[in-house]
């Protein structure tokens, strides 16, 4: 039985009436996604301490899916008149087929090499390497599958520079995966946070699956301390916002790598930045940029 996918712009205001609206209406499931992702306009949205966390985008999209014989117009309607809002105009609709959902999306994830001796594997494949080391990882609800270059980025960074015996924290931790990864290649103690609790939920899971001591939960919950790595792929206006934050989490010495980061905006990151880290020069993969330096 095919659906319908019905894609509304809307601001920031009216994104979440209208979305538990749409429920309400009739909608089978809504969502919410950035309408300017992937652009220089892109808004992330976080809440670390001192900092402000937005109402949701400026502009959002709304994805709501309606079962093939609803009214789309009609269903807009009651929702609009739920919310109290204005009944959208700027929407699209698309047909989605009926298909074998976990099997397609088991199609789309590969193992992923990330280096001669470094695998992300989903659980439903055999590991093409069994002697590399192989991260067990899914794609699932948390942020990072290796897939993004951003995640290959500081992936690479950690396979060729950890030397085993480091502490290192991973700020924003998403899926754990950078976490996990820097446990598998020797770090001695690593610590994971994440502002969103699915995210440290699944940290936890992926941590287990890989049998790997590692440590994940909120920000207000880590211990105070110093690491000899700090890594945080996040977006460059969180990691410009939090700067002293993240630079107070590393030792003298020690080691801070950012991704997330556009290469159009790894000057402005690193003018942020460069009062306390000496950065090397960025690393390019996709558009995407990691930097990486030491703190003074």
């Amino acid at each position: 039985m095919p659906w319908q996918s019905v894609r509304i712009l809307v601001d920031s205001k009216q994104a979440e009436p209208l979305s538990d609206a749409l429920v309400e209406a009739g909608a089978l499931s809504v969502s919410l996604e950035d309408a300017d992702a992937g652009t220089a306009d892109e808004t992330p949205l976080f809440g670390e301490p001192d900092h402000p966390t937005a109402e949701l985008w400026p502009h959002s999209i709304a994805i709501a899916l309606l079962s093939a014989e609803a009214d789309v117009a009609a269903t807009l309607a009651a929702a609009a008149n739920l919310a109290g809002i204005p009944v959208p105009t700027d929407y699209t609709v698309e047909t989605v087929e009926e298909q074998d959902w976990v099997r397609l999306t088991q199609s789309q994830f590969d193992p992923i090499p990330i280096s001669p001796r470094l695998w992300i594997v989903p659980t439903w494949h055999n590991a093409p390497d069994p002697h590399a080391i192989n991260l067990k990882l899914d794609p699932g609800l948390a942020f990072g599958t290796g897939s993004h270059p951003t995640t290959r980025l500081c992936l690479r960074w950690l396979d060729a520079h950890l030397q085993g015996g480091e502490t290192l924290l991973d700020y924003g931790c998403g899926s754990g995966i950078l976490a996990i990864a820097a446990a598998k290649l020797g770090a001695a103690r690593v610590d994971g946070v994440d502002i969103d609790n699915q995210a440290v939920t699944a940290s936890h899971d992926n941590a287990t699956l890989n049998e790997v001591p590692a440590h994940f939960c909120l920000p207000g919950e880590l211990a105070p301390g110093q690491y000899d790595l700090v890594v945080a792929n996040i977006l460059t206006n969180p990691l410009k916002g939090m700067a002293p934050l993240l630079t107070g989490r590393v030792r003298c010495g020690g080691q801070l790598v950012l991704s997330g980061i556009l290469a159009e905006q790894a000057d402005d990151v690193m003018a942020v930045y460069r009062d306390s880290i000496d950065f090397d020069p960025p690393e390019l993969d996709e558009g995407w940029v990691r930097l990486a330096g030491v703190k003074r």
